[in-house]
């Protein structure tokens, strides 16, 4: 495939370039599991690498080009993920938006950013386009479920058949360690905001997480953000590419916690949202208060007093407690972003699991380029999502 750039042997500078050198190096390895219909798909870094240059080869034949930015509306599904580093391979910008934001939040951003390269994941993506009156020069769906023949988006392309061609040669790496890889936007007081994260930021920092984890291949994490924050890319999508360890994509929002529990991720990147949420998930399957399975849990879960509490306490209770929050083999359990409440942190510190807080730096601010304010009376005017 050729050198990165003019300097043989040089290091990669860029995401894409990390993922060609996996590829180059360890091309049989697993890179990416997807659980489709209660089965794990696997893709090695050979075809990851491959549907990602593939991806790039149909975007640049549609116009997309060296300072672009493809938006990306879609649940966790590794599609959304090859497609950002597709665009970043071409030089471009990847902007996604949080699958766990509400659809209807979503639409003044989406109007006021008016943006010309847009892939959804299906039916209800498309409706939010409609919804918001965007019209994207190009437009590319994942699923094809429930659209139909005719409609405003009788010319969005198939992602599928997008890959199908083949190019004679491989586009060229155009990313640069200066160039924008993500953007992320929010609405604040009728204005958008905007965070711009550089390879080079996301790979310095990228770095320090894996040294400081002493992260390897044998890691296995699950993504349940689809990469739609400046934490996810920095402490899970960079790390993953320079450890080169497996990533794995849930099959869907709603069965995250079972696919981690089955999957048993030793690197877990999350918000405080998502320890908030699996304390109360456990709370709430413990025995009733006063009961004595219950004071038998309230003594294990307490500051250890001695040997025997630690023992018993371990097999009886925490470590229980672990597999049902699918932290039976995390050892890199990462908090992105906001610190716990002292009562999720203590929970978890009394199962054994050292949660590391990594902040989330990256400053928003008003972008110097012409987007316009979102008027206060926005909402009043728009169609309502079905």
């Amino acid at each position: 495939m050729g050198s990165f750039n003019d300097t043989p042997g040089a290091a990669p500078v860029s995401l894409p370039q990390w993922l060609r050198h996996q590829a180059q190096w360890h091309g049989a390895d697993v890179a990416l599991r997807h659980k489709h219909l209660g089965i794990w798909q696997v893709q090695t870094w050979a075809q990851v690498a491959d549907e990602v240059s593939r991806l790039a080869a149909g975007l640049q034949a549609h116009g997309f080009a060296a300072g672009a930015t493809l938006t990306i509306l879609s649940r966790p599904r590794p599609q959304a993920l090859l497609a950002a580093l597709a665009a970043q391979w071409l030089g471009g910008v990847a902007s996604l938006f949080d699958p766990l934001q509400p659809g209807a939040e979503q639409l003044p951003l989406l109007a006021a950013l008016q943006p010309d390269f847009v892939l959804v994941e299906g039916l209800e993506e498309l409706q939010r386009l409609h919804a918001a009156q965007l019209a994207p020069g190009v437009l590319i769906y994942l699923d094809r479920r429930g659209l139909s023949a005719s409609g405003p988006f009788v010319d969005a392309l198939d992602y599928a058949a997008l890959l199908a061609h083949r190019p004679a040669d491989e586009p060229a790496l155009l990313g640069q360690a200066q160039h924008t890889a993500f953007v992320f936007y929010r609405e604040e007081a009728q204005a958008i905001e905007e965070q711009r994260l550089s390879h080079a930021e996301l790979l310095r920092e990228g770095q320090h997480l894996v040294e400081r984890e002493a992260l390897g291949r044998q890691e296995e994490a699950l993504a349940a953000r689809a990469f739609a924050s400046a934490g996810q890319a920095r402490y899970l999508l960079a790390p993953w590419l320079i450890a080169g360890f497996r990533l794995n994509f849930p099959e869907n929002l709603a069965t995250r916690d079972r696919d981690r529990r089955e999957l048993g991720p030793t690197l877990v990147a999350g918000t405080r949202e998502t320890y908030t949420r699996l304390h109360g998930y456990a709370l709430e399957r413990l025995p009733l208060p006063g009961s004595w399975t219950r004071r038998l849990v309230d003594w294990a879960l307490a500051a250890p007093s001695g040997p025997l509490q630690r023992y018993l306490g371990h097999w009886l209770v925490r470590r229980p407690l672990r597999d049902v929050l699918g932290f039976s083999r995390t050892r890199a359990p990462l908090l992105v972003g906001d610190a716990l409440s002292p009562e999720t942190q203590a929970f978890f510190d009394n199962l054994g699991i050292r949660v590391r807080h990594w902040s989330d730096s990256a400053q928003w601010e008003t972008p110097a380029h012409s987007v316009r304010n979102i008027p206060d009376d926005w909402a009043e005017h728009q169609p309502q999502l079905a």
